[in-house]
């Protein structure tokens, strides 16, 4: 028995699928099978029971995937402690959330470049939820998204928070400032989708008995937002670095009110495994990245979703 057995062993329980298994590992399922095979066969054991479809664990499995998460994670921490840079490598699948793309993201692919050259890095951008499924079924490897949540599959570390604002068009009357709860609730408020805290904030600030619950509309891109807003539709709440270049030019402008926001926050997450090293000295570097970020100016980015 080696260490490559039980690393197979651990990725064929956690993604429940020999195939998800063997495309985490780059190699075959027929490969992923006759590891799993020739393990059980040197234990003389069943780990796995397979009269069903799914995969699930005999009670000797479970003790076997037990010593499997403890090994995985030795060899994360030997990685971490003893491995020089170069040993640093492979090939991480990323997937970003659109409010990083418009801060740091361009900063990272360039400082992971020039301190890890052996680490390729193939990113995606999309919307928290689905990068948060995607980590879980083995599709991505580490992403930076809305959190972090309190979740037994993933490891998620805290990277930054941005200040929320209440934004508009210049040209949109909005009333005197700071603005009150009832002139905020006056406009059409535009911003992230129900799950997130700008918008189940808002909703229970502003609704009232009298007028009822305000108008919120809500988008998991950034880009669409920030357009309504440009547009005079309403009002947005959104980081105000990830706009700072429309407000810059004037497109945009940052609204004071009298409500307290609280800032967004996001975190790097991942799933636990023999690259943990790599995933870890990543999120290093995205840390150090993302809290220098508050000082900088972000980049216009191409349109995408958060």
């Amino acid at each position: 028995m080696n260490f490559k057995s039980l690393e197979v062993f651990y990725w064929v329980v956690n993604f429940s699928s020999f195939n998800k298994a063997a495309a985490k590992l780059h190699t075959t399922q027929p490969a992923v099978s006759q590891r799993i095979a020739a393990l059980e066969k040197e234990l003389g054991i069943k780990a796995l029971d397979r009269t069903s479809r799914a995969v699930k664990l005999t009670a000797k499995g479970r003790v076997l995937y037990g010593y499997a998460e403890r090994f995985m994670a030795l060899h994360s921490e030997m990685m971490m402690k003893v491995a020089e840079e170069q040993a640093i490598s492979g090939v991480i699948r990323l997937g970003v959330a659109e409010t990083i793309v418009h801060t740091w993201l361009v900063e990272f692919l360039e400082q992971c470049r020039k301190r890890y050259p052996n680490v390729i890095i193939d990113f995606v951008v999309d919307i928290t939820p689905t990068l948060r499924e995607n980590l879980k079924s083995g599709e991505l490897d580490m992403a930076f998204l809305l959190g972090p949540l309190n979740d037994d599959v993933l490891i998620e570390k805290p990277l930054c928070s941005y200040e929320l604002n209440f934004l508009s068009a210049p040209s949109l009357k909005v009333g005197k400032e700071p603005l009150s709860n009832s002139e905020v609730a006056r406009h059409p408020l535009i911003t992230f989708p129900k799950r997130t805290y700008p918008y189940t904030f808002l909703h229970r600030e502003l609704t009232t008995p009298e007028h009822g619950a305000p108008r919120i509309f809500t988008n998991w891109s950034l880009s669409t937002i920030v357009r309504m807003a440009e547009d005079g539709y309403g009002v947005c709440v959104v980081p105000r670095l990830a706009v700072a270049k429309e407000v810059a030019q004037g497109r945009l402008k940052v609204r004071r009110a009298q409500m307290q926001l609280r800032d967004l926050s996001f975190a790097v997450a991942y799933a636990p495994g023999s690259d943990q090293q790599t995933k870890e000295a990543l999120s290093e570097l995205a840390g150090e990245i993302a809290r220098a970020s508050s000082a900088g100016n972000p980049r216009g980015r191409k349109k995408a979703r958060l």
